[in-house]
């Protein structure tokens, strides 16, 4: 009955955290480029009351043996890099990645930071910068007196200027492919880091190098699905309820054995 407590407690200690998850995900449902994230458990170790494989007899052995599990635990909350959906906005500056790769920022602390989120400004220098002012890299300037900006699919970036018939080419925005995106670190504000497990970014212009295209006027959404969501928050939901259901039958069962004795 001891086991049955502990193996109950791990089971809604896990649980939580996975409520935990899905409420993050709800929560940014409206956040651009948000990749939701999926919780994943493992079980824990076992007491071998009786080993598979153990001998019965001296000619016969246990085709299966007795093992009681002690619990289970939240390993990890992978990240699930599904293109989100796509919304119109007209706006020049909003750049959406059709496949794979990550615009790159750079950081006040000159590290690089990567984000999926592409609705980028002007600073008072005409960089282009993210909603929190930080740079992109490489830095792409757009003159003041420009008129009209064209981005390529392939990250060109173009300008209209007064007086001038042909575009100038102004920069080109690169992007970044990890061979493991999911070991990526989310740091907030739609940023990543890069970390041992997400191994060394490559750049490359959209289009090459395994990276997607560019789409202007465009922004990704969340790729949170509300449903599945919704789903998943009613089963872990029984699921504790079922484990705490444990807890008051094993709380019971203690409480009898300690009557006997009257």
């Amino acid at each position: 009955m001891l086991r049955a407590l502990y193996s109950a407690a791990s089971g809604m200690e896990a649980i939580q955290l996975n409520i935990d998850n899905i409420a993050n995900n709800l929560a940014n449902i409206n956040t651009t480029g948000f990749k939701q994230r999926r919780t994943q458990f493992q079980d824990l170790l076992y007491q071998n009351m009786v080993a598979p494989g153990s001998s019965a007899s001296t000619s016969t052995e246990v085709p299966t043996g007795l093992q009681i599990g002690l619990g289970t635990r939240a390993v990890s909350n992978e990240v699930i890099f599904l293109q989100g959906d796509y919304q119109e906005t007209g706006n020049e500056l909003d750049l959406v990645v059709e496949g794979r790769g990550f615009f790159q920022v750079r950081m006040p602390d000159g590290q690089i930071a990567y984000t999926r989120g592409g609705a980028f400004h002007l600073d008072r220098d005409g960089n282009l910068v993210t909603a929190s002012g930080d740079p992109l890299e490489p830095q792409v300037t757009i003159p003041r007196e420009a008129t009209k900006i064209s981005i390529a699919s392939d990250g060109t970036v173009s300008v209209n200027l007064p007086g001038q018939t042909n575009t100038q080419q102004v920069g080109r925005i690169e992007l970044a492919v990890f061979s493991n995106p999911a070991g990526l670190n989310s740091m907030g504000r739609n940023l990543y880091l890069q970390t041992s497990a997400s191994g060394d970014p490559v750049t490359s212009s959209p289009g090459e190098s395994g990276a997607g295209t560019l789409l202007q006027g465009f922004l990704e959404q969340s790729n949170v699905n509300v449903v599945k969501e919704m789903i998943d928050l009613i089963v872990s939901q029984r699921a504790y309820e079922s484990s705490s259901k444990v807890v008051r039958t094993a709380d019971t069962m203690y409480q009898n054995v300690n009557g006997m004795v009257r």
